[in-house]
């Protein structure tokens, strides 16, 4: 995580807030799918319901390009 998100000590809070929001989420994901969560300076004081809004919206926008994706790869195949 960036330094640009704050000092040690709130780098390391925002990294156990987003652990603990992604935790119940990764049963979502496709099997063997790969997630990287890229903290943005906002991160540090946002609240915990708009950090878990933000990762809802950015994992439904990934499943959706995913998807579209797998679509295309299977009609040119």
């Amino acid at each position: 995580m960036s330094k640009a998100v704050g000092g040690s000590v709130v780098r390391h809070a925002v990294v156990r807030r987003l652990r603990h929001l992604v935790r119940p989420r990764l049963a979502t994901l496709p099997a063997g799918a790969r997630l990287v969560v890229r903290a943005l300076p906002d991160a540090a004081t946002a609240s915990s319901d708009r950090l878990a809004a933000d990762l809802d919206a950015a994992l439904e926008r990934a499943l959706r390009t995913a998807i579209a994706a797998a679509r295309t790869g299977a009609e040119s195949g």
